[in-house]
């Protein structure tokens, strides 16, 4: 196995999936298709560039998240790259893999077989927590398929999680997400999004009464799937894993590898990802910028897109663009 290689991991088979009969949400001027690979299938939500031939960029979401948290930002830079956003194996309308690998490693070798089988790359690169630690792997691993590596509070390995960071942590655990589940049964959908609101913004205020009720008729959608907590789970235990993974396939290691230029950003109010690991991952990431969001939580790219926007496009500027 070469430096470069993805190491292998390998997880139990994942239940069967039976895919919700309600409807995606779909944003004017996105479009959504399906991609059938060997054991995998992916959701693809595309936001065409406003002119032929720009080239493309791939927005990675975060644990529990989907292609939906890239809404705001891809049509603020419609005009500059062909964005798509993927859902992730077992997240958004993408089924659980065949394999029931959940690892980093796993979801790393989804979006570059994504890539690979459109021959898309290479591309502007997006990752957003659990994404920007996805994106990270792609990066290291084929460097041919990343132009630039944009990083938004990426989950990288941290000594001292914060506390607000532990019941996330927690899921790891086998049998944490079931008893959750059913300790939290008579939750309704908007007490679920609203105490994910708490946790991933720095305001969550900010958010506009049509965008809380998007989010509540998606996590309605959500929990009507049968493998909802089992996804969230088996990836809880990827990024644990990915944290205790050292040599060359730890994730620092991997991030020093990266020969794409890249742009980190940082919420001051992040309670998942903790502002202090800025510097670290700028020093990690050689000849990086850093973006640094005093107000903003873990999700700057949908509580700041205009300012996550622009500092994406000079970097793509900056590196030639196509």
């Amino acid at each position: 196995m070469s430096s470069t290689e993805l190491p292998e991991t390998r997880s139990a088979a994942a239940p069967t999936a039976s895919r919700t009969t309600r409807a995606v949400r779909v944003a004017d001027g996105e479009e959504l298709r399906s991609v059938s690979l060997p054991g995998l299938t992916l959701t693809v939500r595309a936001r065409p560039g406003d002119t032929p031939g720009l080239p493309p960029a791939l927005y990675v979401h975060g644990l529990g998240g989907s292609s939906q948290n890239w809404s705001a930002l891809m049509p603020l830079l419609a005009d500059l790259v062909d964005g798509e956003a993927v859902d992730l194996p077992g997240f958004g309308d993408s089924p659980p893999p065949d394999d029931g690998n959940y690892s980093v490693t796993g979801h790393a070798r989804a979006v570059i077989r994504l890539l690979d089988s459109a021959g898309r790359g290479p591309v502007h690169l997006f990752g957003n927590s659990l994404g920007g630690a996805v994106a990270t792997r792609v990066a290291a691993a084929r460097p041919d398929l990343v132009r630039t590596l944009t990083l938004i509070s990426p989950a990288l390995p941290e000594l001292r999680a914060q506390r607000t960071a532990w019941p996330t942590v927690l899921l790891a655990v086998p049998g944490v997400a079931s008893a959750f589940a059913r300790l939290t049964r008579g939750w309704t959908a908007e007490q679920r999004v609203r105490g994910v609101l708490a946790l991933c913004y720095g305001d969550p205020g900010r958010v506009t009464d049509e965008g809380l009720l998007h989010a509540v008729e998606e996590m309605e959608r959500r929990l009507e799937l049968p493998y909802f907590w089992d996804a969230m789970a088996r990836s809880s235990r990827g990024i644990v894993d990915a944290y205790t993974l050292g040599g060359q396939h730890g994730l620092w290691r991997q991030a020093e590898r990266v020969l794409a230029p890249t742009l980190l950003v940082y919420g001051g109010r992040d309670q998942l990802v903790s502002y202090r690991m800025a510097r670290r991952a700028a020093a990690a990431f050689r000849g990086s910028r850093l973006l640094t969001l005093p107000e903003a939580g873990h999700v700057a790219m949908m509580e700041y897109p205009e300012t996550v926007a622009q500092a994406a496009r000079d970097l793509i500027v900056d590196h030639g663009g196509s």
